[in-house]
């Protein structure tokens, strides 16, 4: 535990405060109010939009902003604290708050906060941070949750004394630093095991498994060439192609004694892992007669699912019958076609799916286009065949992936922690010191 690393304070007390819980003795108890204030709104549209983005201003992008909406943003300067009062039922993950290190305008939706004296802005962007993960989230009212600066103003935090203050972010800005790097360098073996993966995935179903067969042109540019011996077209000549559907919200009679698995946006919001093959579960069912009143129909095991629609080109196979929202693409393939080697041939086509891809905010993919697909079709022994290599490799890749996401998690637990602990005071880090070149 973190605790039993650094040493503890010599005397607590109990704070009084849910979120801080016992403290320091010497730390004092105070209400934000009387530490921080509200900034009033000032208009300044010469300067770039910004925004909050991982408990960091950022430079937003202006290529949807009016310049009538941007005249009404307003400023927050380099040295400015930013907060995000909205919605906090409808996100909890999100970080909140932040110390602004750019000069840009913002939302009126956000809160402009201003520091006084009592407390070291570097300490105070903690105190900020560790505030929003353990405790603002329980504040606000209102259907989206909103906190306003009443709400932060009156809630108490435990105050060290300046020194201790500086000391305790100093070490927070050391430690956090270095984890944030061991979590980057986890973070980029990921980005190069997905390339890993689909590279697999493409030369397999594209060139096959055997590097001395002779190749033809398949004419179809996101192929290239293919072996010989293999055939090649449009996927609609090769699997049946069906739509989903949803039957009518306004009919109650649809939606009751539902038990047919029913596959919709928020079952891939829920898997959003491209490492899942079947589909085992979804979130919601339809009944007989909903079904049987839509266009939707219940679609036999072994159909590939594709998304066309927000998450375009998220692919997996029924393993036993259901039905699907209008989101989705559903193949059926014929005899001379696998479920299996399909869903690879669509893993394969990630960079054609965005090339397909159009609107500005939803992002979706034509039925002209659906209906244009095309896909190399081998023998079905050699399909086989690759499905059971492209499965083994991707298996070995995947136990290092998942490896370096447990990395991750833990590192992410530990800066947690050590936030946690320096801010509310169950770590002593007066005497700290970053260790040398030679020790690190």
């Amino acid at each position: 535990m973190i605790e039993g690393k650094y040493k503890a304070y010599e005397e607590y007390l109990d704070s009084g405060v849910s979120w801080v819980g016992n403290a320091p003795s010497h730390w004092e108890t105070l209400k934000f109010k009387h530490a921080i204030r509200e900034k009033r709104k000032i208009l300044r549209p010469d300067l770039p939009a910004g925004s909050i983005s991982f408990g960091n201003v950022i430079l937003k992008s202006e290529d949807a902003l009016s310049l009538e909406t941007k005249s009404s943003y307003q400023e927050v300067l380099a040295g400015e604290f930013l907060l995000n009062p909205l919605n906090l039922n409808y996100d909890v993950l999100s970080l909140r708050t932040a110390l602004s290190k750019i000069d840009v305008v913002v939302s009126t939706g956000y809160m402009v906060l201003h520091n006084g004296d009592t407390l070291h802005p570097n300490f105070l962007r903690w105190l900020l941070h560790q505030f929003d993960v353990c405790h603002m989230k329980t504040l606000g009212a209102g259907v989206r949750q909103t906190v306003n600066f009443n709400d932060i103003g009156n809630s108490e935090f435990s105050k060290p004394s300046l020194p201790e203050q500086i000391q305790i972010a100093r070490f927070l800005d050391h430690e956090t630093g270095k984890i944030d790097l061991l979590i980057e360098k986890q973070q980029e073996l990921i980005a190069l095991l997905k390339e890993k993966r689909q590279a697999v995935i493409s030369h397999a179903v594209t060139k096959g498994l055997n590097p001395q067969a002779p190749l033809k042109d398949s004419g179809i540019e996101w192929l290239g060439q293919v072996p010989e011996h293999w055939n090649s077209g449009k996927t609609k000549f090769f699997a049946d192609l069906r739509t989903g559907h949803t039957p009518s919200r306004s009919k109650p009679e649809y939606w009751k004694d539902c038990y047919i698995p029913w596959f919709s946006l928020a079952d891939v919001w829920q898997i959003r892992d491209s490492r899942n093959v079947y589909l085992d579960t979804t979130k919601e069912k339809i009944s007989q007669r909903g079904l049987q009143n839509s266009a939707a129909e219940l679609l036999p095991a072994g159909t590939v699912i594709l998304s066309r629609t927000a998450s375009v080109g998220f692919s997996g196979i029924m393993p036993k019958p259901m039905a699907t929202t209008q989101d989705f693409v559903n193949w059926i393939p014929r005899p001379n076609l696998t479920s299996e080697y399909l869903l690879f041939v669509f893993r394969a086509m990630e960079r054609v799916f965005e090339s397909l891809k159009v609107g500005s905010t939803h992002k979706t993919i034509y039925m002209p286009d659906v209906l244009s697909f095309t896909t190399p079709i081998p023998p079905i022994n050699e399909q086989n065949s690759i499905v059971s290599f492209v499965k083994k490799s991707l298996a070995k890749l995947d136990k290092t992936f998942e490896l370096a996401e447990s990395q991750i998690t833990l590192l992410q637990e530990r800066r947690t922690a050590l936030i946690s602990a320096a801010v509310t005071g169950k770590i002593d880090v007066r005497d700290w010191e970053p260790p040398s070149r030679s020790q690190s």
